[in-house]
């Protein structure tokens, strides 16, 4: 493993922003030229989502696998943040322009239905994430910047939330999402503190 991590340390961190960014405009070219199917712009929603949320698994992923296997992937963290924001954004932004496209259907969408109010939900406890995701943010912060950080455990669980209820009928991946999400945050959960808590509950 630690040759493992000292080749990841040699990564310049603009490559991953480079190679995370390229799936962005190759599936809009797609959708364009008729490569997403009868429907490219439910494709293209789609596509972007998935993305969206499969970049913030792998955020999610990061600390148990320093803390169990010793790998360390925290130089690429904020990186990935970012991109799994651009993503869900792309996201969003198909939804609002191509796909509704009229402000008043917009609102009603996201008021009469669930998953689109749990999708917005997601996507608003994101924006502080995005917006303080640099240098000048962490220091002004200072430790309040960590306790903002932790606004990414909501927006993961709503956001695989949002997935499970977009699919139509009973489908296996959106539950192996949301699985992973709930999985890789109760990770995080130090086992001490958890055998404290319930002494403490049995002593009660």
């Amino acid at each position: 493993m630690q040759t493992l991590n000292q080749i990841l340390r040699r990564i310049p961190v603009w490559l991953v922003y480079l190679l995370g960014a390229l799936p962005a405009p190759w599936l809009f070219y797609q959708g364009l030229t008729g490569g997403l199917g009868v429907d490219p712009i439910e494709a293209l929603e789609h596509r972007y989502g998935e993305l969206a949320l499969q970049l913030l698994i792998v955020v999610l992923a990061i600390s148990p696998l320093r803390r169990f296997f010793g790998l360390n992937l925290l130089k690429f963290r904020r990186a990935l943040g970012v991109l799994t924001f651009a993503y869900v954004s792309l996201h969003l932004l198909v939804w609002l322009v191509l796909d509704v496209q009229l402000p008043s259907q917009i609102w009603a969408d996201i008021l009469k239905r669930p998953y689109i109010t749990v999708g917005m939900a997601a996507f608003i406890l994101m924006i502080p994430l995005a917006v303080t995701s640099n240098n000048l943010s962490l220091r002004k912060l200072g430790a309040r910047w960590r306790i903002l950080q932790r606004l990414v455990f909501p927006a993961a669980i709503l956001g695989g939330l949002h997935y499970v209820m977009l699919a139509k009928g009973f489908q296996i991946e959106p539950l192996v999402y949301l699985s992973l999400i709930v999985s890789l945050i109760l990770l995080r959960i130090p086992v001490s503190g958890l055998l404290t808590r319930f002494r403490a509950a049995d002593s009660a």
